[in-house]
């Protein structure tokens, strides 16, 4: 009878040869990150431990820390993975159209049952450095270097100034929708994302355009 290292070696059938489907550390760090996200649905940041994402994956604390140094890199790594493919920039050639997809599929996002664990990150991350460290540079960068690129472009096409400030440019954008979803002093809906974006995008055009605008609404009047 083969001892289980060595069912393990040679895989279940004992022919040496990899079983059909994942391998077995992926499914594990899927199913980590999965009940990472039910958990922090089910109860928040507060009660969330190592020790129960790991009972409900079915796996050992050992394997959860192979992969993460601590619970705030895990949760951001989940929610990360879990909304990146919705989150992707698009290459329209039009820079209002890229940053206003973008933005209504992240409005989606925190309208939906993902803005609770938004929520619990945001709120424990106050005091939680580790945590709001992790969500900065394991989901905000990633998001903000593809907004960076969409940016580029759009200097390269002349829809914005070549001296432009990104990093307030993207402030701008994405600032009110943090606002609506944290203060709620206004509805969160895809829709406002369409004037924000004509008003933030409009004050980066190259002044020579926003001077024929002017100009051509002038003549139409």
């Amino acid at each position: 009878m083969l001892q289980k290292s060595s069912v393990r070696e040679h895989g279940q059938n004992g022919s040496g040869k990899r079983p059909p489907g994942r391998p077995r550390s992926e499914q594990a760090r899927l199913a980590i990150l999965r009940s990472t996200l039910e958990i922090l649905g089910d109860s928040g940041f507060s009660d969330f431990t190592i020790e129960e994402v790991a009972d409900r994956a079915g796996v050992g604390k050992a394997t959860v820390y192979r992969w993460w140094p601590n619970k705030g890199a895990l949760i951001a790594d989940a929610f990360a993975q879990s909304t990146t493919r919705k989150l992707r920039f698009p290459d329209t050639g039009s820079v209002y159209t890229d940053m206003s997809r973008q933005m209504r599929q992240l409005v989606k996002i925190f309208a939906g049952p993902m803005g609770r664990i938004v929520s619990a990150i945001l709120a424990a991350g106050q005091t939680e450095e580790e945590l709001i460290a992790a969500f900065r540079e394991r989901f905000l960068k990633p998001r903000r270097r593809e907004a960076y690129a969409t940016l580029r472009r759009a200097i390269l096409r002349g829809e914005l100034r070549r001296d432009v400030d990104q990093d307030l440019l993207l402030d701008s954008l994405y600032g009110p929708i943090y606002m609506r979803f944290l203060i709620r002093h206004d509805r969160m809906t895809p829709e406002f994302v369409d004037p924000l974006c004509a008003l933030v995008l409009g004050g980066a055009r190259p002044r020579d355009r926003r001077r024929r605008r002017r100009s051509n609404a002038r003549l139409s009047k």
